[in-house]
């Protein structure tokens, strides 16, 4: 099971170079577009398997292209890991207990199995017999009843002590003090333990509900405080895993090189190595063409994909993404000693039709257009398409029109009594709007600009926060800690397998960074992971009604939905990116046929 994972979306800035791929004059109309537009991508096309026949070399190094402009963290560990580059490093030695098959429901093919008792709330889960860590001891269930004392400690300092987490019995009572242990988790024998919830609803079935899907290796941790663990040399440079590759060698931040696990369970991998660098993203189609890596993580920039589609190297992998990027409006702030989302009213964007207005300023379907070439397209739904069940392909979102936005504008009050242009606030004072945006590639610079350019001609000024783009680790920080110089920002979710938005739109969803609360809002993600959600067809009503009610609300803003990207190298075999058989959960299989990765001659 791939829990989920967040990202932020890399955007920001270069006016002058915006308005020329966009149109030249600085219109938004379609005829400006048109001139910049990339040949529309048939994403039918895209290939989720890179096959290839030639004989195989015995052992060998798989090279990995980690693409981001800053350093990694470096928090090995699935309870505290907050960024989407440290998870990419650690599914190469993931400690995953579950499985997933079709409609990424858990399958029994993993490291654990699950059963679940509806009627009473429990769920027995079940881990296989003589499995060993890298290091040579013995897995056992106390292995995978121990996350859930991490993540409950009174000291926890990671962000997965949530609604989720809170719905198993005796969990609250043990985080607060109250108790010794969580009542609601026992351990059955060695390899069997049970779980009492507080409800049970169709989340469970994907790893939601408050299961956990790994195991920690207790041996290893049990002495270290929980308070200390994130800065632990067994979380930081020696940890012990279950995967295909156990870590071998870190260079903080830089790279890292991982050995086959000789104890791995589904057998030792047919690979010696893996060597994960980092790569700068404007680095990365030349690094590609040259040969210098298979694989590029955690997914190429689809704005981008011209300089790739046409080498003779690579194999270019595609599928709808687990994800959707979106803008953010600051609402509120995080209350750190309660642990919940609390909404601002006096907040700056708190006016619904100020945010209606800002979306609807934005034109995002040219962007789709020009720079993406049809790999992302407007997203009108906080549910992803590939959620066929759940996603509502009936709501119409929020498309290009600045006549709509000027009028919303008008209605609430924000109006140019200066006549300079721009608007000011309803008291009749100078309004300016702070937009967080992380540095990223020429292209994604010239993508935020270019929306800056769109909400000044419905008279909004929008600046960016500090001036400039803001470095990756920095945004992380700025925009969890709900700095003041932050109105509004650009992100993305990865859902993982689990459809449920509780854990980024609850009261209690440290990554809820809107900071948006409302009983409505709490009665709507209740129910979709309720016991009556238990019936599909009630489940999918949940699922409308809440995705009709966010779209109301504009809290979030849905951008785009995603076509992931993923290129291999020519010389790789048994790679694959279909859900069913992900080569992510078979990576001893993967093998390769010659001693470097091949070159393009194009």
């Amino acid at each position: 099971m791939k829990k989920r994972k967040w990202f932020l979306l890399s955007l920001v800035c270069a006016l002058v170079l915006a308005l020329a791929a966009c149109g030249g004059s600085g219109s938004d109309t379609k005829e400006g577009g048109k001139k910049g537009e990339k040949e529309k991508v048939d994403t039918s096309l895209l290939k989720n398997e890179a096959k290839n026949d030639g004989d195989t070399i015995k052992g060998g190094t798989l090279k990995v292209a980690l693409q981001t402009s800053s350093p990694f963290q470096g928090i090995f560990s699935w309870e505290l890991y907050e960024d989407t580059y440290d998870s990419e490093i650690l599914k190469f030695a993931t400690n995953n207990l579950f499985e997933t098959k079709e409609d990424f429901l858990i399958s029994d093919t993993g490291l654990g199995k699950l059963t679940v008792d509806e009627k009473a709330k429990k769920a027995t889960v079940t881990i296989k017999k003589d499995v060993k860590w890298s290091d040579g001891k013995p897995l056992t269930i106390d292995d995978v009843i121990y996350p859930y004392y991490i993540i409950a400690d009174k000291d926890y300092t990671g962000v997965r002590y949530d609604t989720d987490l809170q719905n198993i019995v005796g969990a609250v009572e043990y985080h607060k003090g109250k108790a010794k242990d969580i009542s609601g988790i026992k351990k059955v024998d060695d390899y069997t333990m049970e779980i009492s919830f507080k409800k049970i609803s169709p989340a469970i079935y994907s790893g939601g509900d408050g299961l956990w899907g790994y195991a920690a290796p207790k041996h290893q941790l049990k002495d270290i405080p929980v308070k200390d663990l994130v800065k632990s040399d067994a979380v930081r440079t020696n940890p012990v895993t279950l995967g295909a590759f156990k870590f071998d060698k870190i260079v903080k931040g830089e790279s890292v090189q991982l050995v086959a696990n000789e104890n791995y369970w589904k057998g030792k991998p047919k690979l010696d190595k893996v060597v994960i660098e980092v790569v700068p993203p404007t680095s990365i189609a030349a690094a590609l063409k040259a040969g210098k890596y298979d694989v590029a993580l955690p997914y190429y920039p689809s704005n981008d994909y011209d300089s790739i589609k046409d080498l003779n190297n690579i194999d270019v992998l595609g599928r709808p993404e687990l994800a959707y990027s979106y803008l953010g409006f600051k609402l509120g702030k995080f209350d750190t000693k309660e642990k919940v989302n609390v909404t601002n009213e006096n907040a700056k964007m708190n006016n619904v039709k100020l945010r209606q207005a800002v979306a609807y300023a934005m034109n995002i379907e040219e962007v789709g257009e020009v720079y993406y070439g049809g790999l992302r397209t407007r997203a009108n739904s906080l549910i992803p398409p590939v959620f066929a069940t759940y996603y509502d392909d009936s709501l119409t979102g929020y498309k290009y029109d600045p006549e709509k936005a000027k009028k919303l504008l008008d209605e609430a009050g924000y109006k140019d009594t200066n006549k300079d242009g721009l608007r000011e606030d309803p008291n009749g004072k100078k309004f300016t709007i702070q937009l967080a945006a992380m540095a990223g590639s020429d292209k994604d610079e010239k993508i935020v600009q270019f929306y800056l350019q769109n909400w000044k001609k419905v008279g909004l000024d929008v600046q960016l926060t500090t001036g400039r783009t803001i470095e990756f680790n920095s945004f992380y920080d700025k925009v969890q800690a709900d700095d003041k110089d932050i109105d509004m920002y650009m992100a993305a979710w990865g859902t993982g397998t689990n459809p449920s938005p509780m854990g980024i739109y609850s009261k209690e969803a440290s990554y809820s960074y809107t900071r948006f609360v409302s009983d409505d809002l709490t009665s709507m993600l209740n129910d979709i992971d309720s016991e009556a959600s238990l019936d599909p067809a009630h489940r999918a009503e949940a699922f409308a009604k809440w995705q009709n009610y966010m779209s109301e609300q504009a809290s979030v803003i849905p951008m785009y939905f995603r076509t992931e990207l993923i290129p291999i190298n020519k010389r790789v075999k048994n790679w694959s990116i279909d859900y069913l058989k992900d080569t992510i959960d078979n990576l001893q299989n993967v093998e390769i046929t010659a001693d470097e990765p091949v070159k393009s001659s194009k």
